[in-house]
């Protein structure tokens, strides 16, 4: 038996860990009760979403797609000065991509939601 003037420390044990849970969507229903049912997003769904939110974006990265590789296909070829003029084009096209995020995220949260 322990002494009076002794404490006894209880044992902690650790837990397993819990599992991640999916992302819930929560309605009323018609009985006027709560469901949750959970949703799966794919990559393909997200990609459709953004791209129609904010759609410069997609098309400041094709864009930019497109004059990295036909400069590439200049510099290649050696020809100096239209793979440089591509370059500098590039830079642009990034330069636009980089401003339309920007500009999708300050007009995003004005946009009513559905």
């Amino acid at each position: 038996m322990a002494a009076e003037n002794e404490r006894v420390m209880p044992m902690i044990v650790a837990a397993e860990p819990v599992p991640p849970q999916p992302r819930l969507i929560t309605w009323p229903d018609d009985d006027n009760t709560w469901t949750k049912t959970p949703t799966e997003e794919t990559f393909r769904d997200r990609f459709v979403r953004r791209a129609r939110e904010n759609p410069l974006v997609p098309v400041g990265c094709v864009g930019t797609a497109g004059a990295l590789l036909y400069g590439l296909r200049a510099f290649h070829q050696g020809n100096e000065r239209r793979s440089q003029t591509m370059m500098r084009l590039r830079v642009l096209a990034q330069g636009f991509t980089v401003g339309a995020f920007i500009l999708g995220i300050l007009v995003n949260p004005l946009k009513p939601r559905k």
